[in-house]
């Protein structure tokens, strides 16, 4: 195997002081909902936010006690592995370039290069930003650090299932997402060492299950980057951590986008953990099939919490609608004065809260003495909704949920 117990009983002692060491929590009120003992593995606490500190600062740290590289460091990334890198290469005195995308949101750009990194824009994928970066590497004589299939990144990572099990060594599953497979190919190692009849799953998105696919040798499928996980959206999967992941994992779960916005949602309304896609998608694995880890002791790996605001507040308002407590009717009354101001205090008298309200005259299909109500309300629930609906019609305004 590329990487063994003991490279990652080093990568422990070397990060020991220079990463966080993230906890190890229980979570009574979701092991009550879901019937089993659930333990989460905050790497969301990490100084950058994601795991991919451990795996940059233990390679860095190789760099810099070897002068590997007197010009500096170059990776390409457009997300936490950009973070990792710059974040540890300015704290151990290393010059980071990072090539990005030219589609990467400017705000990662901008963090990235707060964290004390030289960002280049090349490309419109990560692909053609991978293939600027080995140019950097000939052209400054720059040393390239692999965001996963590298021994060193992959010790780094294995350090999580270290303290993971310090914390709570009897566990009987350990769930742990998967995009190249850094991540998981180190923590399978520790686990695998330490407690041999643990069960490993490794997570994918049903939009892109490379890993899987190359573990199995099956053909490889359309893979889709455009997902709330993009984290976790790899198309080309790692060489070394495939070879440890096939005999370490025991097998795979993929999860679909509904279940990893519904994992985010449940994160932050009942656990009051902010993950990204990438982040909660060992959560949502575990979410969508309790049956298959019923009763057992289950540690999941909330991987990365870097989800920009805007994607954060669209994915919590839409759990809102799902449950029911915001909601939108369309409400057909007859255009005349004070019909507006009847509807609005009925709906005041069964307690939703009006939050907009739209009045439709000129494109609607009624006949021109009518016209439609377009409502947003926010209520106690799905109930709550039908009860104002009946309501409505009995006193004479048809109306109905969209």
């Amino acid at each position: 195997m590329p990487v063994t117990h003991r490279d990652i009983e080093t990568a422990a002692a070397a990060l020991a002081g220079q990463v966080v060491r993230t906890p190890t929590i229980a979570s009574p009120r979701l092991s009550e909902l879901f019937g089993m003992p659930l333990f989460f593995k905050l790497e969301n606490l990490q100084f950058t936010g994601s795991f991919k500190d451990r795996g940059a600062c233990n390679k860095l740290l190789q760099v810099r006690a070897g002068n590997q590289a007197p010009n500096g460091v170059v990776a390409a990334s457009a997300g936490n592995h950009a973070q990792g890198v710059a974040y540890h290469a300015r704290r151990l005195g290393i010059a980071a370039t990072i090539v990005m995308p030219q589609t990467t949101p400017f705000s990662k750009a901008e963090r990235t290069e707060a964290l004390g990194a030289t960002v280049v824009l090349h490309g419109e994928s990560l692909s053609e930003a991978y293939q600027r970066a080995q140019e950097l590497v000939q052209e400054r004589q720059l040393l390239f650090i692999h965001p996963y299939d590298d021994d060193a990144v992959i010790a780094g990572q294995g350090t999580a299932a270290v303290e993971m099990l310090q914390d709570q060594p009897e566990l009987d599953v350990l769930v742990v997402p998967i995009g190249g497979g850094g991540l998981i190919a180190g923590m399978a190692t520790w686990a695998r060492h330490v407690r041999p009849r643990l069960r490993i799953l490794g997570v994918q998105t049903e939009f892109c299950p490379s890993m899987v696919a190359a573990v199995r040798n099956q053909p490889a499928p359309s893979l889709r980057t455009h997902t709330l996980a993009d984290g976790i959206a790899v198309k080309q999967p790692g060489e070394r951590t495939r070879a440890i992941i096939g005999k370490l994992v025991d097998d795979f779960v993929l999860v679909d986008e509904t279940a990893i916005e519904h994992a985010v949602q449940v994160l932050v309304t009942q656990q009051k953990t902010v993950t990204e896609g990438a982040g909660a998608a060992a959560f949502a694995a575990v979410m969508a099939n309790p049956t298959r880890f019923h009763g057992q002791k289950v540690g999941v790996v909330l991987s990365g919490g870097n989800i920009d605001r805007r994607m954060l507040s669209t994915v919590l308002l839409r759990g809102l609608a799902r449950d029911g407590k915001v909601a939108r009717l369309r409400i057909e009354i007859t255009d005349l004065p004070g019909t507006l101001s009847k509807v609005t205090r009925m709906i005041g008298a069964t307690g939703a809260d009006i939050i907009e309200i739209e009045h439709e005259r000129l494109f609607s299909p009624l006949p021109p003495r009518q016209a439609e109500l377009d409502v947003v309300l926010e209520t106690r629930g799905k109930s709550h909704v039908d009860q104002i609906l009946r309501d409505l019609h009995a006193a004479g305004f048809p109306a109905r949920a969209f």
